[in-house]
């Protein structure tokens, strides 16, 4: 049986040897090499050439190298076979540091002084809130969110969460759907933005939605951190409202265009903290242990785990 490697953008043959390494018994090839088309009953990937997976008749599952999967959903010949996602301590640990880490960031003002360090200012500012006075709402409750908001929740911040369909969390209150997106929105002063990119989720950050974020807040103004998918997030919206105030701040992580171009005015702005995309890398070595372990599991009889639904896109 072979296994197929088939990325882009990423080295493959680093993860070729890794999967040879973790499967000795297997045939490891990536995408390009000659190999049996028939022999192929697993593939991992990350953005893989659209097309490139279709005409393999013994597929039986696809493995994605990211926690995120919308890069497979735009391949209109994607195989109709299980897809697993990445579920990994490693990852989700990170992804919370990023997260809490910036919440202080903005909690602390530490935007302000550095700006402030820049131009050779002192100038102290003795309206420090607590992080108890400050309301933190996530959007999105999967694995990042859920341990993302609990770790916010250490921290002192009073934390919230929405998803799309509910959750019963005992930890903190939720929101759910449309219907209670405007609530959730109302008493957010920090907007931490872990949702899937998929067709419901497009574009979600826009102006219409900040403007429904409070500005009497302990912070002086709503801020936003987007560490899912940059497809989520309107960039010109983003600027216009903090134009006008409707936001005071933004971290963000991901872009709708990576590398985000020299040229966006992003960069110019002060009060956007920008970081590349490196909320939560995960060790490489990790996700290849733990789709191994999974190929030799359900070839033991057991279940694939953390399939992906393709009707939600996650």
């Amino acid at each position: 049986m072979t296994l197929l490697v088939a990325l882009s953008g990423w080295d493959a043959q680093t993860w070729v040897d890794r999967f040879a390494a973790l499967l000795p018994d297997r045939n490891v090839v990536a995408l390009g090499e000659p190999f049996d088309r028939r022999e192929v009953h697993y593939a991992v990937t990350w953005k893989h050439p659209p097309g490139s997976l279709a005409g393999l008749p013994n597929l039986a599952a696809i493995f994605s190298l990211g926690a995120g999967v919308d890069h497979l959903m735009g391949d209109d010949r994607l195989p109709d076979v299980p897809i697993v996602r990445v579920v990994d301590q490693d990852l989700t640990g990170r992804m919370s540091e990023y997260v809490v880490m910036h919440a202080l960031m903005h909690l602390r003002q530490q935007p302000r002084y550095m700006a402030q360090q820049r131009r050779g200012v002192w100038e102290d500012d003795r309206s420090q809130p607590a992080a108890h006075e400050v309301r933190v709402g996530v959007m999105g409750l999967g694995v990042l969110g859920i341990d993302a908001a609990r770790k916010l929740r250490m921290m002192g911040f009073d934390v919230a969460g929405w998803s799309r369909s509910p959750k019963d969390i005992a930890d903190f209150p939720t929101f759910a759907g449309e219907d209670g997106l405007a609530a959730f929105l109302a008493r957010t002063d920090i907007l931490v933005v872990l949702l899937p990119l998929t067709d419901a989720t497009q574009g979600i950050l826009d102006y219409e939605l900040f403007a429904q974020l409070p500005r009497d807040g302990r912070l002086g103004g709503p801020v936003v951190i987007n560490a899912g998918r940059g497809g989520l997030q309107n960039e010109p919206d983003i600027l216009r409202a903090l134009d006008d105030g409707k936001l005071k701040a933004a971290s963000l992580d991901v872009f709708v265009e990576e590398p985000l171009p020299p040229d966006s005015p992003l960069w110019q702005r002060e009060e956007i903290l920008i970081t590349p995309h490196n909320a939560a890398l995960s060790a490489p070595d990790a996700i290849a242990a733990q789709i191994a372990d999974q190929i030799r599991n359900v070839e033991s009889g057991g279940a694939l785990r953390n399939l992906v639904d393709r009707a939600r896109g996650y």
